[in-house]
């Protein structure tokens, strides 16, 4: 049977962590005009909320939207899934996991040239192998091509009384920590010649705050020491009084002779980087404050020399030159095409528009890092996303276009804690919704740059999987999407874990006293005798505490332990509900691929979103509930309806427009009342 075809052009421009409370809030305030114009352009709800799906985490709800399934029914359950026992986890972000067909697998099917563009949702490896699919990347939320980035990302504290080239690991988490040479001369050291600075991989059992997903603000990164000193050795005329230091990137492997320059009033205030002290020419010179991008040699994860982008900013600089502080980005690999399919569609991008450029993770509540550095960074990634898109559009003739943008997530994890004063902030609410207006502006910014599309009768969908909500209270270590979820559940009498010679917790599970495990945001699974045997590094094996005959029992008894669990300042319950597995179908959630019972924290409890129901609010005018905007060819014009639309219904809305088959397990519906044509 074949639908009529209400639009031969369809485009998802999916933003992550996008918040339609906070949208209309910005719009009102004159910040988001761009947006205004899709949504006048356009039909959406008065309130732009999507009921989200669960978990109200970013692989699965992609998943949905690339499927019109449900979790349940797909079997992406969080960002990790199950591994070899419950208290460990495996990596999710895989197609091959994923039980539900795309949407894009039956437009390529139908003769579209279909591009998915970073879609963090069961899209790589591609799951079709139709010559129509084009997929880039997927394998994580981040930004495009991020597995392969050759360096870290660190700061260069380069002064007088460094006596030489050295690496402090994992020394700063903000702007300010770095500040004072000789307290970090005074910690432990490492020799930049091979050392990696970069953290050792720890369990996924989760027993202190900087372990979890509330520090990921926090996340420290390298600082790299180097002297000033007078320049020597240097083979051809070098500017009058400059000052020498030395750029040092990739472990030791790479170096760079550097010059500190004054300027005409006699002030240092910019440096030249030089491939050696033989080449006249430098690779860049860059002057404070600037925000610039570095092209030059680094080693791949391969241990190969390629050449990599990175962006630098000189933070501070002491008018003398004696000082100087200068954040760098990541290197991304220029030569890796690992995610791209086909592979010719990466040096087909990397030649007309360029080179994939790196993200950003820096902020520590630090003003000027996330501002200076952070935001300016994603701004240069929405570029060159919008660039690479509207040229594969214009030049190579896609019809139909998933992509993603994951800016407001990763900066909001950065932020959006601030929004609620604990007693941690180093500025006021306000500073801090401040900066978080310049991220709703920078994706204004972004929504413009395909805006030119409704003129050429594409039919665009401006969705997100969900938002974040700055929480009333702070979280207590329950709900963690990052790993095992221990505390709460030892307060239960739940989880057990071992302990050294000196009483001190270990990282492991003593399996002899423990009767369930938290893991991810929303799963606990039952130490069950037969299902949940453990295999100890010597080779025994300590048999589940829960007999079958008792799971029903054990199942009621953790519920109202759950809700029995009261916040120390509220006092009120932390648990929103907690189903059994085969009732958590109600919501979305259930199946083999999640726990024997889900659960989701109360509004107030909440870590940003993975831990909440997707209806959450929270402080500042913040949500969890993603948002819908659909504009052009076939789409009523600025029309608002009363429909309650779900994420499923994004993928039959798009394919009744296109006139496709529904995917397979699809189970939403058409959105048909903001359809032009009455059905």
């Amino acid at each position: 049977m074949k639908r009529e075809v209400l639009s031969e052009k369809l485009f998802v421009l999916g933003i992550d962590g996008l918040d339609p409370r906070l949208t209309n809030k910005y719009i009102a305030e004159g910040i988001m005009p761009n947006t205004k114009k899709l949504i006048e352009a356009g039909a959406c709800r008065e309130d732009l909320v999507m009921l989200g799906g669960h978990p109200t985490i970013t692989p699965p709800m992609w998943t949905t939207m690339a499927t019109g399934a449900y979790a349940v029914t797909h079997g992406i359950t969080c960002y990790s899934r199950c591994g070899k026992d419950i208290d460990r986890l495996a990596y999710n972000i895989d197609s091959r996991y994923c039980k539900a067909e795309q949407l894009w697998n039956v437009t390529a099917e139908a003769g579209k040239k279909t591009l998915v563009w970073h879609w963090p949702g069961s899209s790589w490896p591609p799951s079709s192998d139709n010559p129509n699919l084009s997929v880039v990347d997927g394998l994580t939320p981040a930004s495009v091509a991020i597995l392969s980035a050759a360096d870290n990302e660190s700061m260069l504290v380069a002064g007088e009384e460094v006596k030489e080239i050295a690496v402090v690991p994992r020394a700063a988490a903000d702007s300010n920590i770095p500040c004072v040479i000789e307290k970090l001369e005074s910690k432990e050291q490492s020799s930049l010649n091979g050392v990696s600075g970069s953290a050792d991989v720890q369990s996924n059992l989760l027993l202190y705050p900087e372990d979890g997903e509330h520090a990921l603000s926090d996340t420290p990164f390298d600082v790299i020491l180097s002297p000033v000193k007078e320049p020597s050795g240097w083979q051809f005329e070098i500017p009058a009084d400059a000052k020498e230091t030395t750029f040092v990137f990739c472990n030791s492997l790479v170096h760079r002779p550097t010059l500190i320059l004054k300027n005409e009033e006699g002030i240092y205030d910019s440096v030249a980087v030089y491939r050696n002290k033989k080449t006249a020419d430098p690779i860049i010179v860059m002057k404070k404050n600037e925000f610039c991008r570095y092209i030059d040699d680094v080693f791949s994860q391969k241990g190969e020399l390629v050449k990599g982008v990175r962006f630098l900013r000189i933070i501070d600089m002491a008018e003398d030159g004696s000082k100087l502080k200068l954040w760098r980005s990541i290197a991304m690999d220029m030569s890796n095409d690992d995610v791209w399919s086909p592979k010719s569609l990466k040096e087909d991008v990397f030649k007309n528009v360029g080179p994939a450029v790196p993200m950003s993770i820096v902020g520590g509540g630090d003003r000027k890092l996330i501002e200076d550095c952070m935001i300016p960074c994603w701004t240069e990634v929405g570029n060159w996303y919008a660039d690479s898109i509207n040229f594969l559009i214009e030049n190579r003739g896609y019809e139909v276009v998933f992509s993603h943008f994951h800016n407001v997530d990763i900066e909001g994890h950065m932020i959006i804690k601030f929004l609620k004063d604990h007693g941690h902030n180093k500025m006021s609410e306000d500073e801090y919704e401040e900066i978080w207006r310049k991220v709703y502006i920078q994706t204004d910014n972004y929504i413009g740059k395909y805006l030119h599309l409704l003129e050429k009768d594409w039919s665009i969908f401006l969705v997100s999987d969900h938002a974040q909500v700055a929480s009333e209270y702070e979280p207590l270590m329950m709900g963690d999407a990052t790993g095992v979820n221990v505390r709460f559940m030892e307060e239960l009498g739940l989880h057990a874990l071992k302990k050294d010679e000196n009483g001190k917790d270990l990282y492991q599970t003593d399996w002899t006293k423990t009767y369930a495990v938290a893991q991810r945001a929303n799963q606990i699974y039952l130490n069950i005798k037969g299902r949940n045997d453990h295999t100890m590094p010597d080779g025994t094996v300590i048999e589940g505490l829960i007999d079958p005959k008792d799971q029903y029992e054990w199942e009621e008894e953790i519920i109202t332990r759950l809700y029995s669990y009261k916040h120390p300042k509220s006092g009120k319950r932390v648990i929103a509900l907690a189903l059994r597995n085969k009732d958590a179908v109600l919501l979305g959630q259930g199946g083999p691929e999640a726990g024997d019972i889900i659960y989701w924290n109360a509004e107030g409890y909440n870590y940003d979103h993975g831990d909440s129901l997707s209806t959450t609010l929270g402080h500042r005018g913040t949500s969890v509930s993603p948002i819908f905007v659909a504009a052009g060819k076939g789409i009523k014009q600025n029309f608002k309806t009363d429909r309650i639309i779900r994420q499923v219904d994004l993928i039959p809305t798009m394919a009744m427009l296109g006139g496709f088959r529904m995917p397979k397990q699809c189970e939403g519906a058409p959105i048909y009342q903001i359809f032009e044509e009455e059905f």
